[in-house]
């Protein structure tokens, strides 16, 4: 699996191959960092950045936020906030889906989404 850093410069580089904005230059600037942050981020020689920075590299890259915070070893603000108003009722619901395979947890999502439960 990829780190943090590898996806993200592998995902800005392909962006770049069509646009020129995507250079480790103008990212950094668009997102508010230093492009030498930016390269030692992608290089993994620092760890991932902080939720904002990495919410707006998901927004700037098109990617899924939670995701990006996923692999940063990050759960989103929000999230934690949802877990810790009812922290057993989710670690009690997550360790349950734990070896559930994808097409069961998807079938979870849909029918809490569709209100069917």
């Amino acid at each position: 699996m990829k780190t943090f850093g590898e996806h993200i410069r592998q995902r800005r580089e392909a962006l770049l191959a069509s646009d020129k904005q995507y250079s480790l230059r103008q990212v950094a600037t668009r997102i508010g960092i230093e492009p030498a942050y930016l390269s030692k981020i992608e290089r993994g020689v620092f760890a991932p950045p902080s939720e904002e920075v990495i919410v707006k590299l998901a927004i700037l890259l098109n990617e899924d936020t939670d995701i990006l915070l996923a692999m940063a070893g990050k759960l989103s603000s929000e999230l934690q906030q949802i877990i810790l108003e009812r922290p057993q009722l989710f670690a009690d619901l997550l360790r349950q889906l734990k070896n559930l395979p994808d097409h069961a947890i998807l079938r979870v999502v849909r029918e809490v989404k569709d209100g069917q439960w």
